[in-house]
């Protein structure tokens, strides 16, 4: 049976980036059963050269998992296309379109290619208007969660100090702290990078030779390549109940499952082949019932006319 689908992030009459008067507070979203997930892809996922990852890795619609024992070792559960990834990637796209509905803490966003290198960011939700690079330290102060909605990109790399992180309160580690990277387009994680955050991007993720991440790396749309040494650790928890998106966003997951809907259809065109008989009955009775009564009122101008031709008699 084959069977695809495709998650869809709509947006009507609502700007990509909202403003406010004043810093907003940020509202960790719920992952869903997306949480176990450490790697989720949407076509492919490729883990080569002693990688680890701690925590499932899964794709869907594609089923392409390659790398995984012996080349990368995982401490979770291979998913294969299976209702167990589709259901993740639906939560995923949910937990993408609760970051996108949050106001932003910066009342304006970030302009052009951001370096984010030598910032330092208390807890809030960070607009970028379009994408952002780490070509050092980001340092994130405080108990989180720290949101980043990017519009494009982000990628890290390699200054004359060395390698990109990401410390939170000094550590390259989430520590139980939530922090989320909304991507509109694809992440890319250098080489030597050290990065935290749960990375949710509309396109693909690549992790560079001995990129690290702690947090999970969530692809709707596109592939998870890890390209060498690498290690991925699912970190953080998420929020329980995900904020309201804005209106008129939607998620959509569009099934093509052959032989199930099939039948669906067969279904549905039998439930409308009874609403037309329905409607035709009703419609037939109610005009034999009209045709009676034009009957009955010819009966009685019939009735009429004989009366009148007595009294002209008369």
């Amino acid at each position: 049976m084959k069977s695809k689908y495709l998650i869809l992030l709509a947006s009507m009459g609502f700007a990509a980036f909202v403003s406010g008067p004043s810093p907003a507070l940020a509202a960790s979203p719920t992952l869903g059963s997306a949480a176990s997930f450490a790697i989720l892809g949407a076509s492919t996922v490729t883990c080569t050269v002693a990688g680890a990852v701690t925590g499932d890795v899964g794709v869907s619609p594609g089923t392409a998992i390659t790398g995984f024992n012996p080349d990368c070792t995982l401490t979770g559960t291979l998913h294969f296309g299976d209702a167990v990834a589709l259901q993740a990637h639906v939560d995923a796209g949910l937990a993408y379109l609760a970051l996108a509905a949050q106001p932003c803490s910066n009342p304006i966003p970030f302009a052009g290619a951001t370096q984010l290198a030598g910032m330092t960011f208390s807890p809030g939700v960070y607009c970028f208007a379009s994408s952002a690079f780490l070509n050092g330290t980001l340092n994130l102060t405080g108990a989180g969660p720290w949101i980043f909605r990017m519009g494009s990109t982000i990628i890290t790399g390699v200054s004359e100090s060395g390698p990109a992180s990401v410390l939170v309160n000094g550590q390259p580690t989430c520590n139980g702290a939530d922090v989320f990277w909304q991507i509109g387009s694809s992440a890319t994680i250098g080489a030597g990078t050290h990065f935290v955050g749960d990375i949710l991007a509309v396109a693909s993720i690549g992790l560079d030779p001995n990129a690290h991440l702690d947090g999970r790396a969530l692809a709707l749309n596109g592939a998870v390549t890890l390209s060498g040494s690498n290690t991925v650790s699912v970190c953080g928890s998420g929020g329980s109940i995900p904020p309201p998106g804005p209106p008129g966003c939607k998620v959509k997951v569009i099934c093509d499952c052959n032989d199930h809907h099939d039948g669906d259809n067969d279904r549905h065109e039998g439930d409308n082949d009874h609403h037309d008989k329905d409607r035709s009955t009703c419609h037939d009775r109610d005009d034999d019932h009209h045709d009676k009564d034009s009957d009955h009122h010819d009966k009685d101008d019939d009735h009429h006319d004989k009366d009148g031709d007595q009294k002209n008699d008369r």
